[in-house]
């Protein structure tokens, strides 16, 4: 396991795989028993594993509490990370969930309070709401940041236009910096292309990648009539809807073949060359539900995949750009003065 920075704006280290421990419990009817839980979490942290990502909602309150019990021996060695916006409760009470400031600080305590520490290393707004403001919200996490209740704070799912604003308008007002994003991204989902990546390189932030298995459609499990989660819990979930994500996981399946990895590998692997290619580290949040599949996760650290095979996989899984960026493909070489193969194009430092 290697380490890095979380993106350009802090000095926090951590592993360049997260732990996602939506699957810690069984409350949502689906998921790892404690027992199996710890193994997850041992294994991990011996491979060399420090970066944990949970949310008040996962299992409702009870992934937390699963991870809680599992830090009191060593809270410190680990970066732990939260996020809040939908509630911990299967019964949706107006007053303890979205992002208001009142639900923030009810619910930071509430996720101390389960996580039994007195600090959560990175915080994320889980969702946005579309009603609380942006500068409600970045008063809050300033507030948080001050108080050592969180060290820093970052937006999960929001749209690149939002994060932008706030994370400028947090720097005019020295309020406590967006650290980073959370974003969904794999060969099966890669709109974040358009404008969330490009964004991040650009301001520096940390990104968190989630379902980099397109919610196990790139295992090749489902085409085996495999159960997991378009089964079991039938949300956040890509199927073969169409030709392109088709070719992709036959693509997968065939650059498996020929480097004896697995599919969920190389998966895997082309999101961690993705990352060493970019300007500011993009970490994939692994989700296993077991020790098998967090082995076959951690199995992808050794996969090195070749020039070809990294365009391969890139080409057949590449999304439309749109407006305006195709238009500004289109218009190119007058951009540039008329031939843009004689204009030298500035190469972005690597992280």
């Amino acid at each position: 396991m290697r380490y890095t920075t979380f993106g350009h704006r802090t000095g926090l280290r951590v592993s360049e795989y997260a732990l996602g421990t939506g699957n810690f419990g069984t409350s949502w009817g689906a998921g790892a028993d404690i027992e199996e839980s710890r193994r997850m979490f041992d294994r991990f942290a011996e491979a060399g594993g420090t970066f944990l990502d949970t949310a008040d909602s996962y299992q409702f309150g009870e992934s937390e509490e699963i991870l809680g019990s599992f830090l009191t021996a060593d809270r410190d060695h680990f970066v732990l990370a939260s996020k809040f916006s939908n509630g911990y409760t299967a019964r949706k009470d107006i007053s303890k969930t979205g992002n208001s400031r009142k639900n923030m600080i009810h619910s930071v305590e509430a996720s101390l309070k389960r996580l039994g520490t007195d600090y959560i290393d990175l915080y994320w707004v889980h969702f946005p709401d579309d009603l609380t403001p942006i500068e409600e919200i970045l008063r809050g996490i300033d507030d948080l940041v001050r108080s050592g209740k969180i060290l820093h704070a970052g937006l999960s799912n929001f749209p690149a236009w939002r994060i932008s604003h706030a994370a400028a308008l947090a720097d005019a007002r020295n309020w406590a910096p967006v650290a980073g994003v959370q974003i969904e991204y794999s060969l099966v989902e890669r709109s974040a292309d358009r404008e969330l990546l490009p964004m991040a390189e650009s301001l520096g932030l940390g990104a968190a990648l989630w379902s980099p298995l397109g919610g196990g459609l790139l295992t090749g499990k489902y085409r085996r009539g495999t159960q997991g989660r378009l089964s079991d819990l039938k949300v956040l979930v890509h199927t073969e809807s169409s030709d392109q994500k088709t070719a992709v996981v036959d693509t997968v399946l065939d650059i498996a073949r020929e480097t004896g990895a697995t599919p969920a590998q190389v998966a895997v692997a082309w999101v961690r060359e993705r990352s060493a290619r970019a300007a500011t580290p993009f970490l994939p949040i692994i989700g296993p539900r077991n020790t098998a599949q967090l082995d076959d996760y951690l199995g992808a650290l050794a996969v090195r995949l070749s020039p070809e095979q990294y365009t391969r996989l890139t080409e057949v899984s590449a999304v439309p750009l749109g407006v305006p960026h195709e238009a500004v493909l289109g218009a190119r070489d007058s951009l540039r003065g008329g031939d843009a193969s004689r204009v030298d194009v500035p190469v972005r430092p690597m992280a």
